[in-house]
This record gives C-alpha cells, sequence and structure tokens, in this order.
C-alpha cells in the first residue's frame, strides 16, 4: 500500500475516533466536527508522522523521476540525446555543424 493511502486513512481514521469521543459531549454538531477536526489535525502531527515522512519521502522521489524524464525528453527532441544519434535518430553525421537546428539538417 502507498504511503499516501496509508496516510490519507490514518487521518481520515484519527477524525473518525475524535468525533466518536466527542458525540456524548453536549454540543453543536456542526461544533463538534470542527473540534474534531482541530483535534485529529493536531494529533496526527505527531502520531502520524513516520507515515508522512514516508510520504514526503516517495512524493520526491516520483518528482525526480518526472522531472528526469523531462530531461531526456527535452534532450531528445532537441537531438542532444546519445541514444538518437545511435539509433539513427534525429541528428546525424551529415549535419553542417553551423546548422540552427541539427534535426533538419544542411538548409538549401
Amino acid at each position: 500500500m502507498s504511503a499516501a493511502v496509508k496516510y490519507t486513512l490514518g487521518r481520515i481514521g484519527l477524525f473518525v475516533v475524535v468525533v466518536a469521543a466527542l458525540w456524548p459531549v453536549d454540543l453543536d454538531i456542526f461544533l463538534k466536527l470542527i473540534l474534531a477536526l482541530l483535534f485529529s489535525a493536531a494529533l496526527s502531527f505527531f502520531l502520524l508522522k513516520g507515515w508522512r515522512d514516508e510520504m514526503a519521502e516517495e512524493m520526491a522521489a516520483s518528482a525526480e523521476r518526472r522531472r528526469t524524464e523531462k530531461d531526456r525528453l527535452r534532450s531528445a527532441l532537441a537531438g542532444d540525446d546519445q541514444d538518437a544519434e545511435a539509433g539513427g535518430g534525429a541528428a546525424s553525421s551529415t549535419d553542417q555543424p553551423g546548422s540552427a537546428d541539427p534535426g533538419r539538417g544542411p538548409s538549401a
């Protein structure tokens, strides 16, 4: 199970537990829900620290993978990718060195 799912379910579970604890208190239902939201947020800050940190690490790793893939795709589209050159990609050895766009070849 992913860390984001665990953390989200933990937050919801804490909210339900706090609402259940506040249920017998003689207050307006809206006020009970607001208090439950505040108390569960404070409790989750301390009780769910490990899951929150795990989720943050997963999100950072995912962002880094997307950034790396985006850079790789940009370089492939620009003709700077070594794999594209080896496989007969956009840039070839017949391009003129002074050409502005290496993927188009010599200009006429």
